[in-house]
């Protein structure tokens, strides 16, 4: 099973952070890759759409709103990978006006190293931490 992860600090209240991104339809508030999302059966799965078109589909597993975190493991995707489970999750620090958000996963590659598989969600957590911040910085 392969990995990644990445973090970020804010200089955000962990409580407004996860307003942002604690909708399982959130992501294209503040994610520029993915441009569209669609909740379906209840809010449990979303539909989501890539600038390449790609439809991504993803079943939320677990929500919790006090730790304020989600699960979600992917059904459908251009990746090459499967038995894909992430986590999003934002932490307060030292004081409720900073905070940390991890976003991470493990995975099963197919047809590709370990290392080939990890550095695509390393890239999107990357990425996607950055734009977060950056979303805050306006």
């Amino acid at each position: 099973m392969a990995q990644a992860s990445s973090s970020i600090e804010l200089d955000v209240p962990a409580d407004e952070v996860w307003k942002l991104i604690g909708g399982f339809g959130s992501l294209p508030d503040w994610l520029p890759y993915i441009p569209k999302s669609e909740l379906a059966e209840g809010g449990r799965t979303r539909h989501l759409a890539n600038p390449d078109g790609c439809t991504i589909i993803e079943r939320l597993m677990a929500f919790d709103e006090k730790g304020r975190s989600y699960t979600y493991h992917i059904l459908q995707a251009p990746f090459p990978v499967t038995d894909y489970y992430s986590t999003l999750k934002a932490m307060e620090l030292n004081s409720d006006k900073r905070s940390r958000v991890v976003w991470s996963g493990e995975f099963t590659p197919k047809g590709v190293s370990d290392e080939e598989a990890s550095k695509i969600f390393q890239e999107i957590y990357d990425n996607g931490l950055k734009a977060l911040a950056s979303h805050f910085r306006k």
